[in-house]
């Protein structure tokens, strides 16, 4: 079918307008790439510190990952499907951390820990500059994304089904495991893909809170910070160009596992 002028107009208006972002996209990443030497890059990976980073990054954003989701399900059937008192609020503080600045989220972790509560908690297991820092601090921003994900995929479900299984016998919990989060399969996917990459892409909380101790605390968003404040451009430079390898990678599995997500529906 033939568009008339007005619409092919109107298509390529939203096509220039959307194509300039995708064109600096392209761009960064035509520049990084050739920016970057093939023997600075196998040095980069050949550092020690890099791949203490590269290890440290993977193992806090899948742990953080595991956390998000299981907070970010329950939360936000909840808050998808139930009315209680305090609602507002608490949709008021999931959305704090998406808004509020990172750094004063790794300052606002400090103070915490610096509280007799805090302490409390340090006596047992250390974690202001430790290990456990860097994972609550992905935590503490990758849950909200999470969460509000996971409302919106429980938002587009038909709570049609749930109430069929309710009529025919079936407790809550039952038909929340049988039903709903089945149904739910896509949004629990990207709430997780989305997390991992909040996680791993992490820095200012984490600069913060967890410090960036070689060897001890640093992944690779704080690793490339070492190397810029040291005039090291060509090890920052790999060392980003190796997120986004990772990253990519993820992404790609996720759109895999998504599309036999879709071919088992």
């Amino acid at each position: 079918m033939t568009r008339p002028p007005s619409d092919r107009r109107f298509l390529l208006a939203l096509g220039v307008l959307g194509g300039s972002y995708v064109l600096l996209l392209a761009g960064l990443l035509a520049a990084d790439l050739l920016a970057i030497t093939p023997a600075a890059f196998r040095a980069a990976l050949a550092d020690s510190n890099v791949r203490f980073a590269l290890r440290l990054s993977l193992l806090s954003s899948t742990v953080t990952t595991i956390l998000a989701v299981w907070v970010a399900v329950p939360l936000g059937y909840l808050l998808s499907r139930t009315s209680f008192p305090g609602k507002a609020a608490v949709e008021f503080l999931v959305d704090v951390p998406i808004v509020l600045p990172p750094l004063a989220v790794g300052i606002s972790l400090l103070v915490l820990f610096a509280s007799p509560a805090g302490r409390a908690v340090e006596r047992v297991v250390p974690v202001t500059y430790h290990v456990p820092a860097v994972i609550l601090a992905q935590f503490t921003v990758s849950t909200a994304f999470a969460v509000r994900t996971m409302r919106v995929a429980f938002d587009g479900i038909d709570p049609r089904a749930e109430r069929v299984a309710l009529t025919l016998g079936c407790s809550r919990a039952g038909a929340f495991r049988r039903v709903t989060l089945p149904a739910a399969r896509r949004g629990v996917l990207a709430a997780a893909t989305l997390a991992w990459a909040r996680a791993f892409g992490e820095f200012g909380p984490v600069q913060v809170f967890a410090g960036a101790t070689p060897m001890r605390t640093t992944v690779l968003p704080t690793a490339v910070f070492l190397e810029t404040q040291v005039g090291r451009l060509d090890a920052a430079l790999a060392i980003s160009l190796l997120m986004v390898a990772v990253s990519a990678g993820v992404l790609l599995v996720s759109r895999l596992l998504g599309l036999r997500a879709d071919d088992r529906s």
